[in-house]
Order: C-alpha cells, then sequence, then structure tokens
C-alpha cells in the first residue's frame, strides 16, 4: 500500500488532485495490436482527439529525443506508452522502458494493453521498472464479452466468438494476479457500452479486484466502428456504473481519453498537446 501511495501521489492518471498540475507522456511506439475491438479504430492522423490516435510512429532514438525536450520544458512524471495499437504486441515498447529507466530513474513508466500478453511478460515488465499498468477489462462473462470483440489473434492463430474471449478474459485475469504480486500497481479500464455491459461493470470491479486491481476507470464509449450507432452514454449512466464499481474499488474520474502521442498536462488544456500540435518550446 505504501508503493501504491507513492504513484498516486505522482501519476496524473491515477490522482485526481494532481492531474492539472504534472504531466506524463505517451509515446506512439506500439502500431500493432493482436485483438480486434468491437468500439476501436486505430489512425495516424492529426485530427482526433480519442484513444487509438496518434501523429506517427516514433523509433526510439526519436521517443528519447522527445522526451528529452519534453521534461525541460514542463513537469513531467510518467512516461507511459498506450498504442496506438497494443503495448505488449510491439517489442519497441519494453527496449524503450529499458532506455527511459536508465536515463531517467525517477520518472514512472507506464503502460495501457489489453492484457492478452501479460502472463507472457509479467517478469519483464515489472523487472525493466514498469510501476503502472492498465489492463482494458470491457467484460468478465464470455457471452457479454463475444459480443464486444471480434477476434483474438494468439499463439499464430486467430480465435472468434466466445473462443476468443475466453483466451482474453483467462489472459486478462491471470496478468492482473501475476502483476500484483510483483509489485506492479495495475488500473482496469472499462468502456462503458449502453446495452451492452451497462449492467455488468459492477461485476466486472468485483472480479478484477479479486485478482488484485487497485483501481478502476470507467470511460464512456465513443460510437465508432460497429458501435458507431450506439448513444454515448450520459452523465448520468457514467456516475451511477461509477458509483456501483466505488463498492469494489476507488474510481478515476477525470480521465480525458486522449490520444496515443498527447503528453503535457492532461488536466491543463493550455499546458495539453500531441504530436500534432507541438509547443514552440520543441524547436
Amino acid at each position: 500500500m505504501s508503493h501504491f501511495a507513492h504513484v498516486t501521489q505522482a501519476h496524473p492518471c491515477f490522482n485526481e488532485k494532481i492531474h492539472d498540475k504534472v504531466g506524463r507522456i505517451h509515446i506512439p511506439i506500439a502500431p500493432k495490436c493482436n485483438i480486434r475491438c468491437g468500439f476501436c479504430t486505430r489512425s495516424l492522423n492529426d485530427v482526433e482527439k480519442r484513444p487509438g490516435v496518434a501523429s506517427c510512429i516514433m523509433s526510439i532514438d526519436e521517443a528519447m529525443n522527445h522526451i528529452r525536450k519534453t521534461v525541460k520544458s514542463m513537469p513531467i512524471n510518467v512516461i507511459g506508452v498506450a498504442g496506438p495499437g497494443d503495448s505488449l504486441c510491439n517489442p519497441n515498447t519494453l527496449k524503450l522502458f529499458r532506455k527511459v529507466k536508465e536515463e531517467f530513474p525517477n520518472l514512472i513508466l507506464c503502460m495501457s494493453t489489453n492484457g492478452l500478453l501479460v502472463p507472457k511478460y509479467a517478469d519483464e515488465i515489472a523487472e525493466v521498472g514498469v510501476k503502472t499498468v492498465t489492463i482494458t477489462v470491457n467484460a468478465v462473462d464470455v457471452n457479454i464479452g463475444s459480443k464486444i470483440y471480434d477476434n483474438i489473434e494468439y499463439g499464430g492463430r486467430i480465435y472468434h466468438g466466445v473462443e476468443g474471449f475466453k483466451i482474453l478474459l483467462d489472459n486478462q485475469l491471470k496478468g492482473i494476479e501475476m502483476l500484483s504480486k510483483r509489485g506492479v500497481i495495475v488500473k482496469v479500464n472499462s468502456v462503458l457500452i449502453p446495452g451492452v455491459n451497462d449492467k455488468h461493470i459492477k461485476e466486472i470491479a468485483s472480479v478484477v479486484k479479486s485478482k488484485g486491481a487497485s483501481i478502476m476507470n470507467v470511460l464512456p464509449l465513443i460510437p465508432m466502428n460497429k458501435f458507431k450507432d450506439y448513444e454515448r452514454p450520459g452523465c448520468g449512466m457514467l456516475s451511477e456504473v461509477r458509483e456501483e464499481v466505488e463498492e469494489y474499488l476507488p474510481v478515476f474520474r477525470a480521465c480525458t481519453q486522449c490520444r496515443a502521442d498527447a503528453f503535457g498536462i492532461p488536466g491543463k488544456k493550455s499546458d495539453d498537446f500531441s504530436l500534432d500540435l507541438v509547443p514552440n518550446s520543441h524547436y
């Protein structure tokens, strides 16, 4: 718990009180993904303000130069990889973290993942110094999960429907447990999809807590892909679900659903950027 307290005091995506005071850098170094979510469309562009989007894919050297410039111009506490694909489906993610740990040992290393490959890399995640991992878990019921995920690529094969979702869920839950036992703090993200999992997220919270998750973030659906005709959940539904989740886990409520190349202070618009909008201090 002392380790958890330290991170919550320093991480703007774990502590709402500092969300507008300290910053993070999302490095777009992970283009590939191994699952197909019904609500996700990955893209390289300069116009969309959402997860799964970046202006470019950086090399490790480009990423390190970006970090060096940014930490000189604003208060940065966290270096994270959040896509635009899945962080663990791309080997450069852990290679980058090794370099960051060596040059910037005081920065918190953070990643977001769908969780499919966490059991495979749990030891290495902890060994390279990653302190926080966010795993997106949108269902713990196979009938609900199979409606959200179209296919899963795992072990050189592609799985569909219930069969694929079972593989994903088993690895997500096993991964949460393995990371928490290794001292890595796990936050669970759940995308609230009206009519699909809105009555189910409380159950997700109960299950992931039992596996060692420390905090949860309930995100409103951004309608796209096969859920493009669904309504974005309103504030009432979102608040109700978050209150249900709080029976089990603390809820982070200040998430801005930012791009995979965002950097700066997330809760302060004047000091939050992405690679489509780079401040003059970078040149």
